[in-house]
């Protein structure tokens, strides 16, 4: 894994073997943050990564200059993998948690300028997610949700979808506050 940009730009880390995580790829993750510039302002933005994994894009929105990012993972090796990397790399607008994400957004009251989210592709639990996080009131006024998923998913009858990008396997859904 490597960060793409900004401050650990070029900054590469291996996480331990055995997590169960299927990382996104630089050539999907460079296509996603450009898209992400063009929409909205990462820089001092209050971030929240669900179904972290291995903190791929946790340390790319740190590096980017978020004012915060919070890391959620049920796997315990996950969350500590990123709080070992983000001690190294001195970010300290990283928090990695432990938890199970469904049950986690359903208790969150916070409100975040950033969503993203990467559950395991054939999670059915998936498709609710839009709408539990839109129903909670989390994202902050002009705040932005992004769903990487698998090309079986679709996510284009919700009510705040606003496009699907496709990067070879790996799909970003997005969606604002209607």
């Amino acid at each position: 894994m490597r960060i793409v940009s900004g401050t650990h730009k070029g900054r590469r880390f291996s996480p331990p073997k055995g997590l169960p995580v299927r990382p996104t790829t630089d050539f999907a993750k460079e296509g996603l943050f450009n898209m992400l510039r063009n929409r909205t302002d990462i820089e001092d933005a209050k971030v929240l990564d669900l179904c972290a994994g291995t903190g791929n894009m946790t340390f790319e929105f740190a590096s980017r200059g978020a004012g915060s990012v919070l890391a959620v993972d049920q796997h315990v090796g996950c969350i500590k993998f990123i709080k070992k990397a983000a001690l190294e790399l001195q970010l300290n607008s990283i928090t990695a948690l432990k938890a199970d994400v469904f049950k986690f957004v359903n208790k969150l009251s916070q409100q975040y300028d950033i969503i993203f989210a990467d559950p395991p592709y054939a999670l059915e639990e998936t498709i609710h997610l839009p709408s539990t996080i839109f129903k909670k009131g989390l994202l902050a006024e002009g705040g932005l949700l992004v769903v990487e998923h698998g090309r079986e998913t679709s996510f284009e009858e919700h009510p705040n979808f606003i496009s699907t990008r496709k990067f070879g396997n790996v799909n970003f859904t997005f969606f604002e506050e209607s």
